[in-house]
């Protein structure tokens, strides 16, 4: 039976997905905690929405604090992996969070935060795999070079313009051109249609002896290869929006915060999850 009080928080988030949302409520869930982060998209960092459950991490897109999110996306936490990283030169308190589909960078507002954050998404996971008997994954998605590292081709190292776009191989995550990214293959475990590779992955997938997941594209099937944001096969990274940017403003993480409480205030509704001390 689950708990009125829990159920009702759990119905927010729900909610605050719209109707594009998937349903939350499930016998057992529970809500661990809430906040939000700085995540490395395509072009720059963005404010995401994070919601932490016993057996899930969901997350999406902030259209109106508190009330409104949209981009829904749902994590199951044996599919999860965290690697702690140090202070880059523009995230700080960061750490990578892996994924079959999708491995992405997020940061928090300080170290408390980080290390709050990473050892209650642990613990939860311990706690759910030993539960459910769940096998945690084993294959995870590469982490995509950020746009702005490369201004030319990584393979052929030609300069990237308003015509020689960039596009990212999904077995590598290098920046690549679009000839140098002709070929797809499936990846089982990023998607079961065939994605973008580039020329060397194709090479490495030929010597594996993997020849029948490939295939050749071109521009003249019909499908438009001018950016990766018009490929329809779960791209690592949401495509960037000033629009969106210009809604997001960055806030600390509060772990689901009542009204009695101040925003900077931890407060767990599993009894079993104890606030971590404080440095």
């Amino acid at each position: 039976m689950m708990d009125k009080d829990n159920f009702e928080r759990i119905l927010d988030v729900q909610h605050s997905f719209g109707p594009s949302g998937k349903p939350l409520t499930n016998p057992g869930r529970v809500l661990v905690g809430e906040g939000r982060l700085m995540k490395l998209c395509r072009h720059r960092t963005k404010a995401r929405v994070f919601f932490l459950f016993n057996d899930l991490l969901v997350y999406g897109s902030i259209i109106l604090n508190g009330r409104w999110n949209k981009k829904q996306k749902i994590i199951p936490l044996e599919d999860i992996e965290l690697e702690d990283l140090e202070d880059g030169l523009n995230m700080k308190n960061q750490w990578l969070i892996k994924t079959p589909r999708k491995s992405f960078f997020v940061s928090a507002t300080s170290s408390e935060e980080k290390r709050a954050w990473m050892e209650h998404i642990e613990d939860c996971r311990t706690k759910w795999l030993q539960k459910a008997g769940r096998k945690p994954s084993n294959a995870f998605a590469i982490t995509w070079i950020p746009d702005r590292a490369s201004a030319i081709c990584m393979r052929c190292f030609g300069k990237f313009n308003i015509t020689h776009r960039r596009h990212h191989c999904r077995s590598c995550g290098f920046i690549v051109c679009n000839p140098c990214s002709k070929a797809r293959a499936v990846l089982p475990h990023i998607s079961s249609k065939p994605v973008r590779i580039c020329k060397r992955c194709t090479l490495s997938l030929q010597d594996q002896g993997v020849e029948e997941q490939l295939r050749p594209r071109g521009d003249s099937d019909g499908t438009n290869c001018g950016s990766d944001v018009d490929d329809q096969r779960a791209p690592e990274y949401e495509p960037s929006s000033d629009e969106e940017e210009r809604m997001e403003d960055r806030a600390s993480s509060n772990w689901v915060v009542s009204q009695l409480h101040s925003t900077s205030t931890y407060v767990f509704l599993n009894p079993d999850h104890e606030r971590p001390a404080m440095m």
